[in-house]
């Protein structure tokens, strides 16, 4: 039970970052951390251990790509954009939600 539970949250984080980055010409980690915290109203924050494995995760799946450049406090860091195959992850994860969502709704209302 623990690894699907980890497979869950490893998923909508996925969804969550693709989602920021779908919006985003690129973003470097720490704006789309901050970017996830925001629209949420400060509900989510992803920690930086979290992020950066997953965005590593996610550069080797091809569902971003990375290149390195200057941040707007003049530090090197490493920019992320979505690619064409984290555009069709990102839909197909975003109907999965959408389902999920749906199914607990309906069990929280009829149980």
């Amino acid at each position: 039970m623990g690894d699907n539970k980890k497979d869950q949250l490893q998923g909508t984080l996925d969804l969550l970052v693709l989602r920021i980055l779908s919006t985003a010409e690129t973003m470097h980690g720490f704006a789309i951390a901050e970017r996830i915290e925001q629209v949420s109203k400060d509900v989510l924050r992803v920690e930086a251990g979290s992020l950066y494995p997953a965005l590593h995760r996610m550069t080797e799946a091809g569902w971003v790509k990375s290149t390195w450049g200057v941040s707007e406090n003049n530090r090197k860091a490493r920019f992320y954009t979505i690619t064409a195959i984290g555009r069709r992850r990102l839909a197909d994860e975003e109907a999965h939600w959408s389902a999920l969502t749906s199914a607990v709704g309906r069990v929280l209302k009829n149980a």
